[in-house]
């Protein structure tokens, strides 16, 4: 699949189980804001074999890491009770 959407969503359906999610801000160990020098930056505290996998060559790359985004209205929703049209 070389769509990394496609592959995150058939792997939620099919493989729950097998997807590790942490959250972005549990990673931060240090930020910096963006200015005219430097672009902004997160440092992240990840176990090894994501930064091997990362960084090593691409023929030898295995799994897929994703930085998704869950806007804070679609997290919401996902909490209610309510269901809305076009929800069902």
């Amino acid at each position: 699949m070389k769509n990394p959407a496609e592959a995150l969503l058939y792997a939620l359906e099919k493989y729950p189980e097998r997807l590790a999610m942490v959250r972005l801000d549990q990673l931060v160990v240090d930020s910096a804001r963006g200015n005219e020098k430097r672009p902004a930056y997160l440092k992240l505290a990840v176990p090894d074999e994501i930064v091997k996998a990362l960084r090593g060559a691409p023929e030898r790359r295995k799994d897929l890491y994703l930085l998704v985004s869950i806007p804070k209205e679609v997290m919401e929703r996902s909490e209610s009770s309510i269901i809305l049209p076009g929800e069902a």
